[in-house]
């Protein structure tokens, strides 16, 4: 059961997920010190100064926290428009397949398809050249 385990997770599958979920937990750690730390404090000041964070309203005497709310908003949207440019950087230096030779051909005499090995149609029965 050991080596089992040991196959399972030397696979390369598991090993890019285990790497990632530790570069993404850095990278969410990162995009939340720029959103908390510099972003949201410059827009408190726009909105008269104090915390973003700390804006909240009160609705029948429960504090509703609508800062951290937007916080987590812009967090997310920093996150997910840095994946997605990752992803189409990724996907525009892939190359495309080179296309595959043709194994059908068409018979000049009836126009149905036909091997491109073939010498003479199986339908017309003219031969080809």
């Amino acid at each position: 059961m050991l080596k089992e385990f040991k196959e399972f997770v030397m696979r390369g599958n598991v090993l890019d997920l285990a790497i990632a979920v530790i570069i993404g937990g850095a990278f969410g750690k990162i995009v939340a010190s720029l959103v908390n730390d510099i972003l949201m404090p410059f827009i408190g000041a726009l909105f008269g100064g104090g915390q973003f964070a700390d804006l909240s309203s009160s609705v029948n005497g429960v504090e509703i926290f609508w800062g951290l709310f937007v916080q987590s908003i812009v967090d997310f949207l920093i996150v997910g428009f840095v994946i997605f440019i990752i992803v189409k950087v990724a996907n525009s230096m892939k190359k495309a397949p080179a296309p595959a030779d043709p194994t059908t051909k068409e018979c000049p005499h009836c126009f149905s398809t036909i091997s491109i090995k073939a010498t003479r149609c199986p339908n017309c029965t003219s031969e080809l050249k």
